[in-house]
């Protein structure tokens, strides 16, 4: 009997702590996920999704936080500092292939968060030599500024989205790619390092190009969306086990995020938009900086007069066609590594792709959200190439200019 009452006392003991595990797990607060961004206009999905209090919506505790660069960004996902971040949509692969950092480590893409505006800012040395998408007398400014001086340009990470559009320019330009020096800068630090004469041109995202403008220190001879017009520009990346193992809290930060994407291309709120990039903790820019170009309005610098972009400023959802992850685009980017000299020899384009883009999960996130799907592995063209066939990247890479 006395056996019988000790194993009850035990049971119930058991019971209690087990209902008490389920309402401490019912009630605790929702893991904190870690996403960094790079201050620059286009990390807005990410910031609009905090100003909404979207995250909260969708039931996650998202933490953003400033990082100093590219690399930084790279090295925090790859360790897990970070859960994810705004991220150059081309680093993934840049990464893989051993072109930005230890070939074979794996960042996974989510979703694409913008498409356009990024630019080409050419400094004062240029003024009068060439102008607003000029790009024939942009190789003869180039050896007009070289008859007194080295002329460098600037990117923001190797392989990175800014580094294909500066060299896809100089492709275009005729620009021997190994008569000029091409160096790695973080975005913020574009400007002040113009302005000390370290570099004669820069390609990174906004607000840096207008505030080149603002500043008479340089002024944009060319956007990208004028090499490429709505092409990916930064995605959502994460850290593979964070991908893995909470998939449904992932889930609820594309969504929350998608929304945003929704917000942000409603116009009219394109100025609150940029009052509250505009905050220290943000991107730290002047008000106008950020907000002219934000809405396609770009004052060019060097006398050349106001750009004004209709349907190819920068876009963050565009009825869909931003979000989806193309795995084209993906090969696009990696055939462009072996077309500069980046690789010797092609990658496998296609295991790459479909490892490093999360695909499926896009593909659920957007049927719960009545979002379209993309099509892709579809022939595309940008501006001044041939076709891109992303199912034949080698008859490419035997046509197209170096």
């Amino acid at each position: 009997m006395k056996s019988f009452f000790y194993k009850s006392k035990i049971i119930l003991a058991l019971s209690i702590l087990v209902i008490g595990i389920s309402a401490f797990k019912m009630h605790a607060p929702p893991k904190k996920i870690k996403l960094g961004f790079i201050p620059l206009t286009d990390c807005a999905p990410l910031i609009v999704a905090k100003e909404l209090g979207l995250f909260e919506k969708y039931g996650v505790d998202v933490e953003l936080e400033k990082q100093a660069s590219w690399a930084v960004v790279r090295d925090k996902i790859l360790n897990g500092e970070l859960d994810g971040a705004h991220c150059l949509f081309s680093m993934p692969f840049s990464v893989y292939t051993g072109v930005g950092g230890t070939a074979g480590k794996e960042m996974k893409i989510a979703m694409v968060l913008n498409n356009n505006g990024q630019a080409i800012t050419l400094s004062k040395d240029f003024c009068g030599l060439v102008g607003f998408k000029e790009v024939n007398k942009a190789a003869a400014a180039v050896k007009n500024v070289q008859g007194h001086k080295e002329v460098t340009f600037a990117m923001t990470f190797p392989g990175g989205t800014h580094d294909i559009w500066l060299r896809n320019w100089m492709a275009a330009a005729g620009i021997n790619q190994k008569s000029v020096g091409i160096i790695t800068i973080p975005p913020p630090q574009m400007v002040a390092n113009m302005r000390v004469d370290n570099m004669e041109g820069y390609c990174v995202g906004e607000p840096w190009n207008s505030l080149a403008a603002a500043q008479n220190v340089g002024f944009t001879h060319i956007a990208s969306q004028d090499i490429w017009k709505h092409h990916p520009e930064k995605a959502l990346v994460v850290n593979s086990a964070f991908a893995a193992a909470e998939k449904e809290d992932l889930k609820k930060v594309m969504k929350a995020i998608i929304e945003a994407c929704k917000w942000l291309d409603i116009m009219g709120n394109r100025a609150k938009a940029a009052a509250w990039l505009t905050k220290p903790n943000y991107v730290n820019s002047p008000l106008q900086v950020i907000e002219s170009r934000l809405k396609g309005s770009y004052d060019l610098g060097c006398d050349l007069g106001v750009q004004k972009y209709k349907d190819d400023y920068m876009t963050f959802y565009n009825n869909g066609v931003v979000t989806t992850p193309r795995k084209s685009h993906a090969i696009w980017f990696m055939a462009q590594y072996v077309r500069f000299g980046y690789l010797k020899s092609e990658p496998a384009y296609n295991a790459i792709a479909d490892k490093l883009i999360l695909s499926d999960l896009f593909a659920e996130v957007a049927k719960e959200m009545s979002v379209p799907v993309q099509p892709d592995m579809q022939p595309f063209k940008t501006t001044y190439d041939v076709q891109f066939d992303p199912l034949n990247p080698s008859a490419y890479l035997k046509t197209t200019k170096r």
